[in-house]
């Protein structure tokens, strides 16, 4: 590897081999005590002094001039004219996208069901939409059209009342490929604003941003200490992490593909994680290679070199059992299959966010374009959490409605389990029904 490309080399056979994964997947602590006091601080002045602190911290943090929190709001008109103003190809290729993602989306919408026991009662569950959520988009670094898609396409399928969205405006500067998105998926109301203080807005609401019942949406540090503060308040989806490549290889695949592959994960941020598994220790140096080689494609080529030397790995294993375990150890984000078969090694994958299976197949489309969403659980999240989906956006009820019959059946057996309890009120109301 040239020395302009640094990352970590790991092998499995080596002795310090465990102690070394660990230090290469161990993050920093969950909570960053000095950020949440300040996220805190934040919140408290948000839900206190609603649009008058609000256009503070937008002011100071932003660096922007807002004199009134109805300047923070681009109406629809804005937008369609943002969208309108898009060159026809790039209209064209998000409209695809967004069609693509709506197709998926329909196929994961919860039904209501009922059904009646032998006692005559009927059961069920009663599927309904939240009224308003909020999605929030990052900015800064870049512009992501792709997450205004993937957060308010499946809020919308959902049948959600009304989606409210935010995106920071750093210096005041608003994309126009943003805000054409937002148009193209249906955003209600749209507020740039941004960070801890845009989570406030929508967790406890000001006189300009209406609170919403559920936050969704990747962001910093301080928007997901922000999200896991109001957490209870609002619902959220997760608390994101930087975003997470595992590339399982066989060794057949073009190490430049593979190459880039890793890169497209770096080039987020200089915390991203990209790692790259292979019984081939041969096709791991020709990753090295390729990668030395392919850097110098790339305008974020110095965040992909301080992601790689930071988080990056390139892992030599025994066989491709143990690589598949690797990766359900470390249960990333995106799992790439890039080997013969891959549906015959999907059998044994048990904790990935997304699956890329083949070589024709890379993360990327999943980002944009491919159908599923792009939002997914990170940090191991995905272990027990799920993608951003339409399930997210739809409530359970339970449904119980008792026959005369029924209801003697089930009073003596509520009644009975009450006094176990000693929970005499219970047991009188249920007994009231035999």
């Amino acid at each position: 590897m040239s020395e302009a490309l640094r990352i970590t080399r790991l092998d499995s056979g080596d002795a310090d081999f465990e102690a070394r994964l660990t230090q290469l997947l161990d993050r920093a602590p969950e909570a960053d005590l000095q950020l949440t006091a300040r996220v805190a601080e934040i919140i408290a002045g948000v839900r206190e002094r609603g649009d008058a602190a609000l256009l503070e911290y937008t002011n100071r943090f932003d660096r922007r001039d807002v004199t009134a929190a109805a300047e923070l709001e681009i109406g629809p008109a804005q937008r369609e004219a943002a969208w309108n103003s898009l060159p026809s190809d790039l209209r064209q290729a998000l409209d695809t996208a967004a069609a693509r993602i709506r197709v998926y989306a329909e196929r994961q919408v919860l039904e209501s069901w009922e059904f009646t026991d032998a006692f005559g009662n009927a059961l069920g569950q009663r599927i309904t939409a939240m009224d308003r959520v909020g999605i929030y988009v990052p900015g800064g670094k870049a512009a992501y059209p792709s997450s205004v898609l993937m957060n308010a396409i499946p809020a919308r399928v959902a049948g959600v009342g009304e989606i409210v969205m935010v995106v920071p405006a750093p210096g005041g500067e608003l994309n126009p490929v943003v805000l054409g998105a937002a148009h193209l998926a249906g955003v209600d109301r749209l507020f740039t604003i941004g960070g801890a203080q845009a989570v406030a807005a929508l967790a406890y609401g000001t006189d300009t941003v209406p609170a919403v019942d559920k936050i969704v949406g990747p962001g910093n540090a301080y928007v997901a200490a922000a999200k896991r503060l109001v957490f209870g308040r609002v619902g959220i989806d997760s608390i994101a992490g930087p975003s997470e490549i595992v590339v399982v290889c066989d060794g057949q695949t073009d190490p430049r593909w593979i190459a880039m592959d890793l890169f497209s994960q770096a080039e987020h941020d200089e915390l991203a994680q990209s790692i790259l598994i292979s019984p081939d220790r041969e096709f791991l140096q020709r990753v090295a290679a390729a990668m030395a080689e392919r850097i110098a494609e790339l305008p974020r080529a110095e965040i992909v070199r301080a992601s790689l030397a930071g988080r990056g790995a390139l892992i030599a294993v025994r066989d491709l059992d143990q690589a598949i375990e690797l990766s359900n150890r470390i249960a990333p984000e995106h799992l790439e299959l890039s080997v013969a078969a891959p549906r015959l090694w999907l059998e044994k994958v048990r904790h990935a966010g997304a699956v890329f299976l083949g070589r024709h197949t890379p993360e990327a489309f999943g980002d944009y374009c491919a159908g599923p969403n792009h939002v997914l659980p990170t940090s191991r999240a995905a272990r027990f959490s799920n993608p951003l989906g339409v399930y997210e956006f739809q409530k359970r009820s339970s449904l119980i409605e008792c026959s005369p019959e029924g209801a003697r059946q089930l009073a003596a057996i509520a009644g009975r389990l009450a006094d176990a309890e000693g929970l005499q009120a219970h047991a009188a109301s249920a007994r009231d029904r035999n």
